[in-house]
């Protein structure tokens, strides 16, 4: 998730794979849109100050949605959608992460989407760990991170 589409095939296949119902294939102006929108999000992300945080993603929800409303449109079974139906797989995609931001930020709290804490790692993350003082982006990195910490450690100790 953290490396942007390189082509608009790849899109496709990344929202697919995701489960989204797709129905119209990715096209190089999705891509491009979606490149830019995401450079938008990142600010959203690179933002520790909740009331700038919240006016970030306020302005990208502004762009991004319509009112909220049910469908069953798949025969999955009903649900909300907060867009209207003929958008391009850019505008659905713009959609479904400023709801989905929104509502993972509003719903855990408005610090819980960062950056891995390692300088060497810019991996974005959602925290949803239980505690909330989620600061790296995989179990991989906080080990890296503790190893780092270990070794400076035991360096101090011995000079």
């Amino acid at each position: 998730m953290n490396r942007p589409p390189a082509s608009a095939a790849e899109l496709e296949e990344r929202c697919r794979e995701a489960g989204l119902v797709m129905d119209r294939p990715a096209v190089d102006p999705d891509l491009t849109a979606v490149r830019a929108y995401l450079e938008r999000w990142t600010a959203v992300v690179d933002t520790a100050d909740a009331p700038e945080r919240a006016a970030l993603l306020n302005a990208l929800l502004a762009t991004s949605t319509a009112h909220p409303r049910l469908t069953d449109h798949a025969g999955t079974g009903w649900h909300i959608h907060y867009r209207d139906d003929d958008m391009t797989l850019a505008g659905l995609l713009r959609s479904l992460v400023s709801v989905g931001t929104a509502l993972h930020l509003t719903g855990r709290g408005m610090h819980r989407l960062a950056r891995c804490a390692i300088d060497s790692c810019e991996q974005v993350f959602a925290d949803v760990s239980r505690t909330g003082r989620q600061r790296y982006c995989t179990p991989a990195c906080a080990n890296r991170d503790a190893v780092r910490r270990h070794r400076a450690s035991a360096r101090t100790t011995k000079a």
